[in-house]
């Protein structure tokens, strides 16, 4: 069997054989084929005129004269009746366990379709061979046999309190409408997991008689196919639930559909029917509206459209009147803190914030957590976004909600990269932009790509920053991702830097800051605003007096980033707003108290890398002033860090000064007895379990050659030579 594919080469695969197909039999069939390319060309040739013209329902299962499964039905044919029952029963729920299907069945019987490779069981789960297979032996079964798998499916699940799954299984079998099984549903399913709750509000749509209440239960079906990774299913249900007349329900599809176009990097278009949804909702249903309102923000903060924003923020908020739930009361503060750093106060939009924080542990939704992690975010205090950033992510994982995975590693990730902590933060973008292209949301895929980019070009790693860039594909396009584009200026900007081109990094700096409406981003013109000034410092000799335009970009990214570091109270943002000052100070003295100041927060925090980076600056500005000696105290403990974090084109860096300031630099061997890093142990653990060099640069979005770099420094430090030594020391 091929390499399963992912939902995007499936799409290209069948565009290539058939183009043009209307949506919902492209989404039937790669649903279908489960990723399986020889599956997906065998339906591809197979579809009828009518499915091809959207005219015939698309395909549930192999057809009778495919070859595929015809081998399928001869294999199931042979077994014994017994088996035949347990594959129907394992069919007809694709998260029964191994246990749950052992107690509605005999052992023998599993074992019977085991040792004919039709499926393999684990604990959890049991998996059709191939994925097809389990299409193929639902709905070759004769209804009143599918309908007695549901009824017994549905006595075991009651037995053992999943109520929901057998409230799913007895709809699955019900005959006609059930108005009271519809309403039973629809008030179970929030206690469920994505794709469970999803299934049991489609089915309350089927059910009832009532259309008002259909077309509610279909918004919240898409909504929960969308959590559980199902981008398309929750398409085709959004297109029914649009079609209703009904006021409240059309307005949740409509904040789905720009929660959609939100993640899939369509930030304006993603603002505009969020707002409208918002507007819509305000008065039938406020949570709701104040739900529709935050992803707004979420997209303003992309681009652009702060008025409207704080104009429909400040109608909702005014229909407040006291006794919220705490959710939703979090959520005003929320909306009522990004309406006030729109507005530049940023002491009152701190202190709505904090209260976001404040009541954070009191709820358990993994979206209202990962919107806190936001919260902290905006308050610069890393630690709290990382924590509530963990805790939302595991409650997702949990539930089912996969899509909110990538959403909380995507905070994590910027939030480890913010406070310094590059390991944590690179291994939160990496999963992050798997897990977002795997459900569909390229936009934020390319935004972790863009934090990955970043964090390469910190180290001057430009091979693997490059390839990150690529991977992102946000110069594709005219426009991009505004986030996404932003992070990948500010790591070509880091590499003009480190590679010493500052007046490069400054115009590409500029175009964060004063780029058209879109390609900015409220967040990275925040954590880029040091390199900007930085930038400007380093410009060889720095212009004594720069262009009217040129200040009037510095003054405008670095007084609002000073107000706000000095709100956040945090050391590793005082640190930088120190810096930031003394590389602006005029007078030597106060340059030099700043530099001070500067390093006296990094040692309150734990940020080496930043560290390190403010010595070398120090340093360097102590060396222009002629006081070399001074230099090189900080200018030695600047290479050392940079050594020690493995960013060798900074410690070149500190070297070049060094030598300038007059100091030899001896040249440094290999520490083979030196423990790994966390990236070097990870390369290391990859490379003992079998991958190749370009299969773990593939996986960790980094260059072949900064595996290779890599793995020979992993090889000295534990002093093996070969790749099964290397598993051999590793375990």
């Amino acid at each position: 069997m091929q390499e399963t594919l992912d939902d995007g080469a499936c799409r290209d695969l069948l565009a290539e054989r058939l183009p043009g197909l209307p949506e919902e039999l492209v989404t039937a069939v790669i649903r279908l084929a489960g990723g399986d390319p020889d599956v997906l060309i065998e339906l591809a040739g197979m579809l009828t005129p009518g499915q091809i013209r959207g005219s015939v329902a698309p395909p549930c299962t192999l057809p009778p004269a495919s070859r595929l499964g015809r081998s399928c039905r001869a294999a199931v044919a042979g077994l014994p009746g017994p088996a035949r029952r347990a594959l129907l029963l394992a069919a007809a729920d694709p998260d029964l366990t191994a246990g749950e299907l052992l107690a509605a069945t005999g052992a023998e019987d599993l074992v019977a379709a085991e040792q004919a490779c039709l499926v393999t069981v684990t604990p959890t789960e049991v998996q059709f061979l191939p994925a097809v297979l389990r299409a193929v032996v639902y709905f070759d079964a004769p209804h009143a046999r599918r309908r007695a798998a549901h009824l017994d499916l549905a006595d075991l699940l009651d037995g053992r309190g999943e109520r929901l799954r057998a409230l799913v299984h007895r709809a699955a079998a019900a005959a006609g409408s059930d108005d009271g099984l519809a309403r039973e549903l629809f008030a179970a399913a929030a206690g469920g997991t994505a794709r469970t709750a999803s299934a049991a509000y489609r089915y309350a749509a089927e059910l009832t008689t009532v259309a008002e209440f259909a077309a509610e239960a279909l918004a919240a079906a898409a909504r929960q196919a969308w959590l559980a990774g199902e981008r398309q299913q929750a398409r085709l249900l959004l297109r029914r639930a649009g079609r209703s007349p009904q006021a409240p329900a059309h307005a949740h599809a409509r904040g789905l559909a720009g929660e959609m176009d939100l993640r899939e990097g369509d930030a304006a278009t993603a603002r505009d029917t969020l707002l409208d949804a918002a507007a819509d909702l305000a008065s039938r249903d406020r949570p709701a509206a104040l739900e529709a309102l935050l992803l707004a923000g979420e997209a303003v903060h992309l681009a652009g459209g702060q008025n409207r924003f704080c104009r429909l923020a400040r109608h909702i908020l005014g229909l407040r009147r006291g006794g919220d739930p705490t959710p939703v009361a979090q959520a005003c503060h929320q909306v009522a803190g990004l309406v006030a750093m729109y507005d530049g106060d940023h002491d009152a939009a701190f202190a709505y914030l904090r209260e976001v924080l404040r009541t954070a542990p009191l709820v358990a939704d993994p979206v209202a957590l990962v919107r806190a992690a936001n919260a902290a975010v905006l308050l610069g205090d890393g630690p709290a976004a990382r924590v509530l950033a963990a805790r939302a992510v595991d409650l997702a994982r949990d539930r089912g909600a996969v899509t909110l995975v990538p959403q909380g590693l995507e905070v994590a990730a910027f939030a480890g990269l913010a406070a310094g902590h590059h390991d944590v933060a690179t291994a939160a973008a990496t999963e992050g932009a798997a897990l977002a292209r795997a459900t569909g949301q390229p936009g934020l895929a390319q935004s972790h790509l863009g934090i990955l980019a970043v964090l390469a070009a910190l180290v001057g790693d430009r091979d693997t920053a490059m390839l990150r860039i690529r991977a992102a594909g946000v110069y594709d396009s005219a426009g991009g991702s505004g986030q996404a584009r932003a992070f990948c200026e500010w790591a070509l900007a880091l590499l003009d830097l480190v590679e010493g081109r500052p007046r490069a990094a400054l115009h590409r700096l500029d175009t964060i800051f004063v780029g058209p409406t879109g390609r900015g981003n409220l967040v990275v013109q925040v954590a880029a605003t040091p390199h900007l000034i930085e930038a400007y410092w380093r410009c060889d000799p720095p212009p004594s007096t720069p262009p009217a335009a040129r200040r009037t970009v510095l003054d405008g990214a670095f007084e609002p980033f000073d107000r706000w570091a000095a709100g956040t109270g945090q050391p590793c943002w005082l640190a930088l707003r120190a810096r930031c000052r003394a590389l602006r100070a005029t007078d030597p003295h106060a340059a030099e108290a700043h530099f001070e100041e500067a390093l006296r927060e990094h040692r309150r925090g734990d940020a080496d890398f930043a560290r390190a980076h403010t010595e070398l600056l120090f340093g360097r500005d102590l060396r222009r002033r002629r006081r070399p000696g001074a230099a090189r105290e900080h200018l030695r403990r600047a290479e050392e860090t940079f050594r020690l974090l493995d960013a060798g084109p900074w410690a070149a860096q500190a070297d070049v000064e060094l030598r300038a300031a007059g100091a030899p630099v001896p040249p440094r061997p290999v520490a083979a007895a030196r423990g790994l890093t966390a990236q070097q142990e990870r390369i290391a653990r990859l490379v003992a379990d079998g991958a190749t060099n370009r299969e773990v640069a593939e996986q960790l979005f980094l260059s072949p050659r900064t595996i290779d770099h890599h793995l020979r420094n992993v090889f000295a430090r534990l002093g093996v030579r070969s790749r099964t030594e290397l598993a051999r020391r590793l375990g």
